[in-house]
């Protein structure tokens, strides 16, 4: 399952992911992974969760991105939540290819049965129609 929580920068995506990552960390039978640029939020997040700064490793693009988080379900098959902070920041990818690694991402949450909730920096309204049956917020 994919969920996406859209919005321009600064109206409070990070927080709601954040809520829902702490959520999930209390109800969820498997690990809960939430991936950051940076360490700013780390505090605010259950001790259970396992916290993943992506700045520390070369993700240049979509491919590196979808190979990273790859490794990350190859090494634990016990993850059933992901939670990205900023996918387009993180990645390092535009809008446009968003799109593409979110279909690629739903892919990996149907075949491993993981559900990924996923923050992007961007007007709802430019949100291709076939991403906006994955929206849970609009900040």
């Amino acid at each position: 399952m994919i969920q996406l929580i859209a919005g321009q920068k600064g109206k409070g995506k990070t927080k709601s992911l954040i809520k829902m990552a702490n959520e999930a960390a209390k109800t969820s039978k498997g690990h809960v992974v939430y991936i950051d640029d940076d360490k700013r939020h780390i505090y605010d997040l259950n001790h259970h969760i396992r916290f993943i700064q992506a700045s520390e490793f070369p993700i240049d693009n979509l491919d590196e991105f979808f190979g990273f988080v790859c490794g990350i379900l190859s090494e634990d098959f016990d993850i059933d939540h992901i939670f990205i902070d900023g996918l387009l920041k993180v990645a390092h990818i535009s809008e446009d290819m968003g799109a593409v690694l979110i279909h690629k991402l739903k892919e990996l949450s149907e075949k491993f049965n993981i559900k990924f909730v996923i923050s992007l920096s961007c007007k709802t309204e430019i949100l291709p129609e076939n991403l906006k049956e994955y929206l849970v917020a609009v900040a």
